[in-house]
């Protein structure tokens, strides 16, 4: 299996170097911005998470608190936007770790943060900032609700921002006076990460190219609109609200959802109904269907689409999903299981193409992390562990060139960890 994957010899997953010789420099906090240097690191680039060198990243408490599950000592919501970083522990607002910071930042190629514009001007790390120390270097932002605007400086996690300043949790309103769909947890923020990775690789194209650094900027709002594309350009183009179809009245019955026997749930997706319709008709056991003048054709099924699908629910809830999934194993039509995030660990597609790599952390742990969907020459992602809260300060000043006695002093004074 692996062998087609760009795997080494032994068969292990070879590490990306699309951004070898890359070094990040990262102050951000939380997932949203984070995400963006994860992805980076699994590009190959070397990302120094810059961390308070007594708080750290809040995020590192979310587990230990009890706010959210966590199993044992992993703390999947730090490993998952950290892994494959390196930790520096630095108070950013000492003397002694400004120097450090200017330092670090003369040595590399990106500064990545998700401060809020008052914070990176009383820290002293805005664009100008930075630039005095590097003029070449890239400069990314993360923010909630974009760079210019009343609301410019405004905090934002996805939640207010991306899921519902910017539309999403509206679209998942099924009927009028129901409440939106509750979130999943960074939902905004891991899709706006990879968007201002991708971003800070095209600056760094552009810089490869014609010399200039670029300023990236990717808000969580921008994200969300980006996203739900379609239903706000068509919204602006017709001047009302896209209509939000209800599954028991979907104008096409094979492009909906089912549920089985069992309770769970079914996707199919034949946006070429008649090509298709025989066929599915078969392999359901309902040849009955194929030629009934209700539903023979695409154009009398949407006519009749409520007893179109009121027919297709009876059948589907027949029989278990392991009875349907077997019947329809070699349709040429498009569908699939609405899979638990459980099953995908277990997923031979998932597995077959490297999606959630295993990484061991400090403690001997060994546990899955996400991929960031991009492969390269065919290549799985061999990752790394997140990085203990400082875990590298002393390796990191030593190749800046610093002695060990000097270590020991930006120690005792407070600077590092």
């Amino acid at each position: 299996m692996f062998e087609e994957t760009g795997a080494d010899e032994a068969g292990h997953p070879m590490k990306q170097d699309i951004l070898a010789g890359v070094r990040v420099v990262e102050v951000a906090t939380w997932t949203f911005v984070p995400s963006a240097g994860a992805v980076l690191a699994d590009w190959g680039a070397d990302v120094v998470k810059i961390e308070h060198p007594v708080t750290g990243d809040p995020q590192r408490g979310l587990i230990s608190s009890g706010i959210v599950a966590g199993a044992g000592s992993i703390n999947h919501f730090i490993e998952q936007p950290n892994r494959g970083k390196r930790s520096l522990g630095l108070d950013i607002g000492s003397e002694s770790g400004r120097e450090i910071l200017r330092k670090l930042v003369e040595q590399s190629d990106v500064f990545v943060t998700n401060l809020l514009p008052d914070s990176r001007a009383r820290a002293g790390i805005d664009v100008d900032d930075v630039r005095a120390w590097n003029p070449k270097i890239i400069y990314a932002r993360g923010h909630g609700y974009g760079s210019r605007g009343e609301q410019a400086g405004r905090g934002g996690y996805d939640m207010a921002a991306y899921w519902s300043r910017g539309g999403i949790g509206d679209s998942l309103i099924p009927h009028e006076g129901d409440w939106p769909a509750p979130q999943r947890p960074a939902f905004g923020d891991t899709y706006g990460g990879f968007a201002l990775a991708g971003g800070i690789a095209a600056a760094l194209f552009r810089r490869e190219r014609s010399g200039e650094p670029s300023v990236v900027d990717v808000s969580l709002l921008a994200a969300a609109i980006w996203q739900l594309a379609p239903d706000i350009v068509g919204a602006g183009v017709t001047g009302a609200p896209i209509p939000k179809f209800q599954l028991e009245e979907m104008p096409n019955p094979v492009a909906n959802l089912y549920r089985t026997g069992d309770g769970r749930f079914l996707a199919v997706v034949l946006l070429q109904a008649d090509r298709f319709w025989a066929d599915f008709c078969t392999r359901l056991g309902r040849t009955d269907l194929i030629d009934d003048p209700r539903y023979s054709d695409a154009k009398v099924r949407f006519a009749n689409r409520r007893e179109c699908i009121a027919e297709l629910r009876a059948t589907f809830e027949s029989a278990p999903l392991s009875h349907w999934e077997k019947a329809l194993a070699d349709f040429d039509g498009v569908w699939d299981a609405v899979r638990t995030a459980p099953e995908l660990h277990q997923d031979p597609q998932v597995q077959a193409n490297g999606y959630l790599p295993k990484i061991t952390d400090g403690n001997g742990n060994t546990f899955s992390v996400a991929a960031s969907p991009v492969q390269f020459d065919e290549k799985h992602l061999d990752l790394t562990a997140a990085p203990e809260h400082g875990q590298h300060t002393e390796e990191i000043l030593l190749e800046l060139g610093y002695d060990w006695d000097k270590i020991i002093e930006f120690k005792e004074n407070g600077a590092t960890s």
